[in-house]
């Protein structure tokens, strides 16, 4: 396998909760349906608004990389589904539906031989799909690892 090769493995694994960080699919086992609109207390969105973000990020990520008329979303309330929103349990799942249809999105990019990883986006001096892989990455460990802690916290972790 020669370095390219290696580096892409590398990052599909990290992009797909590998080593340390915990998937998606970990993270929202067994969610108790009725907990989708709770707010832990002390915190200002609820498990359903953490995930929402999460998709709304990491799509957006992937529009920056592929699209050369990328239009910028305004920072912070476009990456953020309004705090009076509530989910119902098929919002919910069309929510985890996007993120892993995106994530998987992400992942064949990043595996495509022909995708250089390394050249600047034609839009986007200075940006890669290297660095915006690392970044979702990045983003998506923080918060579902939040979302873990969350559901501890709430005692609805299973097996809790």
């Amino acid at each position: 396998m020669n370095s390219d090769e290696t580096v892409r493995q590398q990052v599909r694994f990290l992009l797909e909760g590998g080593g340390a960080h915990m998937s998606l699919d970990q993270a929202v086992a067994d969610f108790p349906v009725d907990h989708i609109n709770t707010r832990p207390a002390n915190v200002s969105y609820s498990f359903w608004h953490l995930l929402e973000h999460i998709r709304i990020a990491q799509w957006d990520i992937l529009d920056f990389c592929r699209n050369a008329d990328y239009q910028h979303m305004q920072w912070p309330d476009a990456y953020w589904p309004a705090p009076d929103t509530v989910a119902d349990a098929q919002q919910w799942q069309a929510t985890v539906d996007g993120i892993r249809h995106d994530l998987a999105e992400m992942v064949a990019l990043v595996a495509y031989p022909n995708t250089d990883l390394y050249m600047d986006l034609p839009h986007a001096p200075g940006y890669n799909i290297l660095r915006e892989a690392l970044l979702i990455a990045d983003h998506n460990a923080y918060h579902i690892g939040e979302f873990a802690i969350l559901r501890q916290v709430l005692g609805i972790w299973p097996g809790v």
